[in-house]
């Protein structure tokens, strides 16, 4: 039987996606505040993964188009990214929809902390660890992108700081152009696994969708407002909030 949103699940979904969206346009890391925030409002493990891919894909489409203004995607090497995170994130969801709901939820409750780690320690001024010729290039992007999109399709919050961090370190992107990139595959990754869990009767558009608009709302006020001293702000009430989630989540798994 469908599940039938309620005011208790707006309530509790609309201003962490808001929320989520606001924080991911200043420093990264929406998707560690909206995936637990589905799961908060009662939604089971895969309805929560499923529903969460709708509005991260709206949100990564709105940013994609930011970066593309600004001319910054490389796409010379976004494409071979592109082309494998697809599959990538495909097996990833296939292999997220045969675990069982309690075993994502322990996966979600090992694996968030990391992923919020690498958001919370990103550094703007990564040097990169090697040349490598074009060709080369095209190649450790590709791999890239299908590492990364599994990990999108299977867990999902954190892909877009560690396609950043690896483009940056691997391909030798400038910062910005590496952000830019990044969105591109995180697009492509988001939008494999959604059609996925559509297919899989895993999305709840009657509350995907209303959460998507928050998010889209919270990531324009973001983006308005990213400032040095603001984002240093924000990511302690993230850090603050993710704990409360996942002690939430832990205790309901462990008990």
């Amino acid at each position: 039987m469908p599940i039938q949103p309620t005011l208790t699940m707006f309530a509790i979904v609309c201003p962490l996606c808001f929320f989520a969206g606001f924080v991911d346009a200043i420093g990264g890391g929406g998707g560690l505040i909206s995936l637990p925030a589905y799961y908060l409002a009662g939604l089971p493990p895969k309805l929560m993964a499923g529903t969460n891919k709708l509005s991260a894909s709206i949100g990564a489409l709105t940013a994609t188009g930011r970066y593309m203004r600004g001319g910054h995607i490389l796409w010379r090497l976004a494409l071979p990214a592109v082309a494998l995170a697809l599959p990538g994130s495909w097996l990833g969801t296939l292999l997220l929809n045969a675990l069982p709901d309690q075993q994502i939820l322990r996966m979600l409750v090992l694996v968030l902390p990391v992923a919020a780690a690498a958001v919370l320690l990103r550094r703007g001024s990564l040097k990169p660890l090697i040349t490598l010729p074009p060709v080369v290039l095209s190649f450790v992007c590709a791999a890239i992108g299908l590492v990364i999109g599994f990990y999108d399709g299977l867990v999902g919050p954190g892909a877009g700081t560690f396609l950043i961090l690896l483009f940056t370190l691997f391909a030798g992107m400038e910062a910005v152009d590496a952000s830019g990139t990044a969105r591109v595959v995180n697009l492509a990754s988001n939008v494999a696994s959604l059609a996925t869990q559509i297919v899989s009767g895993h999305v709840v558009f009657a509350l995907g969708l209303p959460a998507a608009l928050f998010s889209a709302a919270g990531s324009a006020l973001g983006a308005r407002l990213a400032i040095r001293r603001g984002a240093k702000v924000i990511r302690a009430v993230m850090l603050g909030v993710l704990a409360i989630l996942l002690v939430t989540m832990a205790r309901e798994v462990l008990l």
